[in-house]
């Protein structure tokens, strides 16, 4: 008999520094790869109930049994009216977007410049770029400085005050313009208020062949793999690191789902240290099975020191979500 809740549990893990079906999980034409001996485990979450795969009711009481397993109604999980199909198709999706945008993320903080096109899709309702920009603009410059990357774009906007305003240059029907607009803050910095969807001309092929398992949250382990997998010094130096956490282009570890249950994965399938975004920590606490150590990182830079750390044996110095 189908239960009206979805249970949680720990999925299977996978070396992003391995191999998946007799190929490499991250596959890099164009430039120099090196091997490494530790290993970099992206974490999943195991569901049970939700659009087309209702859980029974020993799935729930066996979740409510285990402290490893989260048992929640269907409610809360899903929206009412989406489907299974509906629910793949969105998981999927965001996989494939976590891939791109930790590879841009990854070869950013190797150095390499990844050239972009920044084309405008629209303005925040109530922000300086309401009805300045149109949807099609490209961004070619902010304050005179070419915008070559979406790094560039980054970097230009951290100089400027929030409120301030500036001059974004635009390719506009075939034509350039210069666009006054008024910036917004979000977390202490100046932004546009644009929503822009980049094109990304990648410097070497990155490709990351996974099967069976979607969403964003493998980003960051993405990202830390294809920077060890280009970096000569062997940064994982035989530590089984696990990990989650979205990866934005500008290298922001973001929040994700089910952390109780990708930690017990992650002790399970062997890892030691477990890297987690720091947005995550308040559901950390008191969740940390006994035997791994869990790191708090907000950044691919600090998520990579963090990495580097562990594989130096100095793992035991790093900042931990508890205070």
């Amino acid at each position: 008999m189908p239960a009206p809740y979805v249970v949680r549990s720990p999925g299977p893990t996978q070396d992003t520094l391995g191999a998946q079906h007799d190929q490499d999980l991250i596959q890099i034409e164009g430039a120099e790869t090196y091997d490494s001996t530790g290993e970099l485990l992206l974490t999943t979450v195991s569901v049970a109930g939700g659009p087309g795969y209702p859980a029974n009711f020993v799935q729930v009481i066996d979740g409510w049994a285990e402290q490893s397993h989260s048992v929640r109604p269907v409610e809360e999980t899903f929206p009412r009216d989406v489907t299974q199909e509906q629910s793949e198709q969105e998981s999927q999706q965001e996989m494939v977007s976590s891939q791109e945008t930790a590879t841009v993320a990854a070869l950013t903080e190797l150095g390499y410049e990844v050239p972009a096109t920044l084309t405008i899709q629209g303005a925040a309702q109530g922000t300086g770029a309401e009805g300045v920009v149109e949807a099609g603009d490209v961004i070619t410059t902010v304050n005179g400085k070419d915008v070559v990357t979406y790094q560039d774009l980054i970097d230009e906007l951290a100089t400027v005050t929030p409120g301030d305003d500036v001059v974004l240059g635009v390719e506009r029907g075939g034509e350039t313009e210069d666009l006054t607009i008024t910036t917004q803050e979000a977390d202490g910095k100046a932004i546009l208020g644009v929503f822009i969807d980049p094109a990304f001309d990648l410097p070497i092929d990155v490709k990351i062949q996974i099967e069976d398992i979607g969403g964003p949250s493998a980003g960051t382990m993405f990202a830390l793999g294809i920077i060890d997998r280009l970096t000569p010094e062997d940064e994982a130096n035989g530590e089984v690191i696990a990990g989650t956490g979205t990866m934005s282009v500008e290298g922001d570890v973001g929040p994700i789902g089910g952390i109780q249950q990708k930690l017990y994965g992650a002790l399970r399938d062997g890892a030691s240290w477990f890297l987690a975004p720091e947005a995550n920590c308040a559901e950390v606490v008191g969740n940390v099975p006994e035997g791994l150590h869990v790191v708090k990182v907000s950044t691919l830079d600090e998520a990579r020191d963090a990495m580097v750390a562990i594989g130096e044996g100095k793992g035991e110095s790093l900042p931990t979500c508890t205070p």
